[in-house]
């Protein structure tokens, strides 16, 4: 797959979202004043700048299916990325994947110290639940609720920080995980937190379950493929290409579906899943293209 199929409309899409995701945590986390000063500081450095967002593009382009107010999406879009940014930081330290380096520039225990690094996530953490949980982000006590049930659902033992301990269980394991094992992995590590993504401007939007619930399935099925595809690049791809180390699953002996089906197979099946993607917005129309579109560049990304 071309370049050509994610188009300019997307890439200006991502573009505009990231710079006014970036503004919306400008003005919900704290200034870096104070005694606390060098906790705010690690949590910006941590969350604004570089990344992604496609998590947070989820959000906006999922809230857009429903008319959904764009500050109130952007808030929700802040929160998940402010969730994700924590994972990160702890996911970086010596105890976890010990890596110095995180979106092209040193990880947060590197920029400042581990004990920082630690707090700075525990804090972002409960920021995001903080500001789904604001009456800023949704009149509807019940959306806002929904909002933080989901996310703590995605996020917790049964979701990101579940597979995160699945992950840590596999590389002490005397045997390699088989494919079914490492699928379950990584939907739990990586694709609850795409899923619920997907799903939250649907729930912002109090569309009909049938909706939400093809919004859910579609970012199953990208956080599948997204996940594929960041195996490849650690694979494939130089740290100057992702801007964080590579090459360390393979040294780390991580079982990913990469090292059980090989490259091509490992391809081959991330398309079949943005195929698959594509398919649950079929009742969406022309206005979910640009999530068409998302779909394959999940798999057609530099980094």
């Amino acid at each position: 797959m071309g370049d050509t199929m994610q188009g300019p409309a997307l890439k200006d899409a991502l573009a505009q979202a990231a710079a006014e995701i970036d503004q919306a945590l400008d003005a919900i986390l704290p200034p870096a004043e104070g005694p606390e000063a060098p906790l705010l500081a690690a949590m910006r450095y941590a969350v604004i700048g570089g990344g992604k967002r496609m998590r947070g593009f989820l959000v906006l382009e999922g809230a857009r299916q429903f008319n959904v107010s764009r500050q109130a999406a952007l808030r929700v879009a802040a929160a998940i990325e402010m969730l994700h940014a924590y994972s990160l930081v702890h996911d970086d330290l010596p105890a976890m994947d010990d890596d110095d380096l995180r979106r092209g520039k040193p990880t947060v225990h590197k920029a400042f110290d581990e004990a920082t690094a630690i707090i700075a996530g525990d804090a972002l953490q409960t920021l995001a639940f903080g500001t789904l949980a604001d009456e800023d982000t949704h009149a509807d006590p019940a959306v806002r609720v929904e909002l933080v049930r989901c996310l703590a659902r995605a996020a917790g033992a049964r979701g990101m920080c579940g597979g995160q301990m699945l992950d840590m269980l596999a590389e002490a394991a005397a045997e390699p995980l088989d494919e079914a094992a490492v699928g379950r992995l990584q939907l739990l590590k990586t694709g609850r937190l795409i899923e619920f993504s997907a799903e939250a401007g649907a729930i912002l939007g109090k569309a009909p379950m049938p909706q939400r619930l093809a919004l859910a399935a579609y970012g199953r099925d990208v956080g599948a493929a997204f996940q594929i595809a960041d195996d490849l690049l650690d694979a494939t791809a130089s740290a100057e290409e992702t801007g964080k180390r590579t090459g360390k699953d393979a040294e780390a002996g991580k079982a990913t579906l990469v090292g059980l089906l090989g490259i091509e197979r490992a391809r081959l099946q991330a398309e079949r899943l943005v195929a698959q993607a594509r398919e649950h917005l079929d009742s969406f129309g022309e206005r979910a293209d640009l999530l068409r579109d998302l779909a394959a560049y999940t798999i057609e990304r530099k980094s």
